[in-house]
């Protein structure tokens, strides 16, 4: 059985890098797609499928199973929130939620019996990072993340870098690092701040998806680092989150809770 899909965000990098996925497996149908532009209309830069403005006009009219959403954090949330409703499951590799924004949309998914992704990095080798970094918090209470992305990005610091901190926190315990009396002579010097730990956002041309971890301990550093050099390399973990989601019934958080 053939699983239909929806794109949102088909002229994007992600976008389009996520449609030749989805046109190349067997099992996966492409039935529309919603762009801010070209209403209803067929255009070279976008594929031949039903192409909506509106998000629910899409879901009302498209017999869809999935709806997998690569845009920015206020559209996402709306687009995420109207699949659940119209019984659509929901891929979102969009970051930027809130918390509240999160709760509100399990307490959907929940109520709908519906699965839903949410996942701030689709890279495994991203998320295994994570994962990683999780484990070394325990042994090196000091650490800094730097994060840098292409200058586009309209988020920061970014869901992954987040994600990590979240994931540090389980196994870290509280430390406020840095001289108990440092001063920031210049504001933002020492980055954001999240359970005593800093995160450092970089933003450049060239630049695709990269984050490094870096722990400091007694005499040593440790350094975890992993680096996206193009968009290809999100597309086994959206392959493998369309896959999932099917089996689901209630709002997964982060590609590592069905590795």
């Amino acid at each position: 059985m053939n699983i239909r899909i929806i794109v949102a965000g088909p002229r994007g990098k992600m976008g389009s890098e996520a449609i030749q996925m989805i046109n190349s497996e067997d099992n996966f149908q492409l039935v529309g797609c919603i762009d801010r532009k070209h209403n209803g209309n067929y255009t070279e830069n976008l594929p031949d499928v039903p192409i909506f403005e509106d998000a629910e006009e899409c879901f009302t009219n498209i017999d869809a199973d999935i709806f997998v959403d690569l845009t920015v954090p206020d559209v996402g949330y709306e687009h995420t929130k109207a699949a659940l409703e119209q019984n659509i499951r929901p891929v979102i590799g969009t970051t930027g939620f809130t918390d509240e924004q999160l709760s509100e949309l399990s307490t959907l998914s929940w109520e709908k019996k519906l699965g839903c992704i949410i996942a701030p990095n689709f890279a495994i080798g991203a998320v295994l990072m994570m994962q990683f970094s999780k484990m070394a918090a325990k042994y090196f209470p000091d650490v800094d993340i730097v994060e840098k992305h292409h200058d586009k990005k309209l988020d920061a610091p970014s869901g992954s870098s987040i994600k990590t901190a979240e994931l540090m926190k389980e196994t870290r315990g509280f430390k406020n690092q840095g001289h108990p009396n440092e001063k920031e002579t210049l504001t933002g010097a020492r980055g954001a701040e999240f359970d005593g730990m800093r995160i450092h956002s970089i933003r450049l041309p060239g630049l695709v998806a990269h984050q490094e971890v870096l722990f400091g301990g007694a005499g040593q550093t440790l350094s975890i680092k992993h680096d996206s050099y193009n968009r290809d390399s999100f597309m086994e973990g959206i392959k493998l989150a369309i896959d999932e989601v099917m089996n689901l019934q209630e709002l997964v958080y982060g590609l590592e809770n069905i590795l």
